[in-house]
């Protein structure tokens, strides 16, 4: 309890401060030896099983004689947020069948004959690209691709045609003479 020494009025707020009449700080009435003495009782708290005790199967707390307690509500359980969805990007595929193809034939067609083989087809593949890509360029992409598998194509096929030539034209020199 405090009081105003001042106007000599009581409060029972414990969080006042001044005095709510004049503004003067309160001071701490001096409690009394009865107020001290007052004290409240807690209810005695429930009995604590012991881990040597053995379960009653019969209790009315529960178990097999008894009601069994209501079950309590669960929690959600957290979940991680799925992972984000990818937009996939234009198709390229065959502007790359078409590079790989016209490397192929420059790298290893020298070695046997399969290069006249995948360079008319690098070459073919890439004139369709580009034709896929001018008319939906939103869904195609590999322009870049597209066009070094043809040149790659054709530079090989050049390079072939140019070998013949030769040695047709050797061959045609041989016989005339």
């Amino acid at each position: 309890m405090k009081r105003c020494p001042k106007c000599n009025q009581t409060f029972d707020e414990a969080w006042l401060s001044f005095c709510t009449n004049d503004g003067t700080t309160l001071v701490e009435e001096p409690t009394s030896s009865s107020d001290m003495m007052k004290t409240i009782m807690a209810p005695a708290p429930p009995p604590v099983s012991r881990p040597n005790d053995q379960a009653n199967w019969s209790s009315p707390s529960g178990g097999i004689g008894g009601q069994f307690p209501a079950p309590q509500p669960s929690q959600p359980v957290w979940q991680p947020p799925p992972p984000p969805s990818y937009a996939a990007g234009p198709k390229q595929s065959l502007a790359i069948a078409s590079l790989v193809c016209g490397v192929f034939s420059i790298t290893l067609g020298w070695c046997c004959s399969v290069g006249l083989l995948t360079s008319p087809a690098a070459i073919v593949m890439g004139i369709i690209s580009l034709v896929q890509i001018k008319n939906s360029p939103d869904q195609n992409a590999g322009k870049p691709l597209a066009i070094a598998g043809i040149a790659t194509g054709a530079v090989y096929l050049v390079f072939w045609v140019l070998i013949i030539l030769i040695w047709g034209i050797g061959a045609l020199m041989q016989g005339l003479k």
